[in-house]
């Protein structure tokens, strides 16, 4: 697995991860539990991973829709 985005909004999150779908791209969301600790102020960001075989087409389609990587790709 390898991180493709990193973000502390669950928007983000859940368009990615649905745009992720629709390419038949699997994913899963790191940290998950850890954000929820947290009581919902949102400083623990979640990480959503996708298969590295996957990464170069799952980039691309971030890129495309111009969601915010949160990382330093």
């Amino acid at each position: 697995m390898k991180e493709l985005l990193r973000s502390t909004d669950p928007t983000v999150l859940a368009f990615a991860s649905a745009l992720l779908q629709g390419e038949d791209i699997d994913c899963f969301q790191m940290d998950v539990n850890m954000s929820i600790l947290e009581g919902g102020i949102g400083i623990f960001p979640r990480r959503l991973m996708v298969r590295e075989g996957d990464y170069d087409l799952a980039l691309r389609a971030m890129r495309d829709n111009e969601i915010p990587l949160g990382n330093e790709r």
